[in-house]
């Protein structure tokens, strides 16, 4: 059951008061977590009683949303994504086929449309894509081969993001089958962003 408006207004304020008591302030507040933080219905809401109470107890902190860009699509949403100090939104693949076995995005999805959404943002937007191997369900992945590389680089020089993360599985996955890729290989993916002009943040 997801919280209601009022009751992550009550939790947070709470929250961020403990902490400006023991002087320590949060650096950022990020929605993330297992699910995807634009889908709860007051979303929006939450976005502005968040901004409020940030700039009310510390108004050094940056508030940050991580999101998989499947809600971008709605108005409300992306009004509410552009007020934000980091707008996070993945896009791990220019093949909709990878994003689909990667992600598993819930509903509707169409890559075409949301990379024109991402435009919309006119550079309001980072990028954070997964880098990984293996195989999942029997299919092969391998979102940095060439082949791949090569399409999503160029969606992502026509979105034109403020900075690209560059990730790649921090930990063992629940699915044995998928593997890291290698930082050299990250590193490898970041010069090419950077000689097409992008920010890129490399996390290994």
């Amino acid at each position: 059951v997801l919280p209601t408006r009022a009751e992550v207004y009550d939790k947070l304020e709470d929250k961020l008061l403990g902490m400006m008591e023991k002087n320590l302030p949060p650096d950022v507040i990020t929605f993330a977590g297992n699910g995807e933080p634009t889908l709860h219905p007051e979303f929006p809401g939450i976005i502005d009683d968040t901004l409020l109470l940030r700039n009310k107890y510390c108004p050094n902190a940056r508030v940050a949303v991580l999101s998989n860009a499947t809600r971008i699509s709605s108005p409300a949403v992306f009004k509410a994504l552009l007020k934000v100090d980091d707008n996070i939104q993945k896009l791990d693949s220019a093949n909709e086929d990878t994003i689909r076995l990667l992600d598993r995005p819930l509903g509707h999805f169409d890559l075409k449309e949301t990379v024109e959404n991402l435009k919309k943002f006119k550079g309001k937007v980072t990028i954070q894509t997964l880098f990984i191997k293996g195989s999942f369900n029997g299919h092969q992945i391998d979102n940095s081969t060439d082949r791949e590389l090569e399409p999503w680089l160029k969606l992502i020089s026509s979105i034109k993001p403020k900075e690209v993360m560059v990730y790649t599985i921090a930990r063992d996955t629940p699915v044995n089958t998928l593997y890291k890729v290698d930082v050299q290989r990250l590193e490898e993916i970041a010069l090419l962003l950077r000689q097409n002009g992008i920010k890129v943040q490399v996390s290994e």
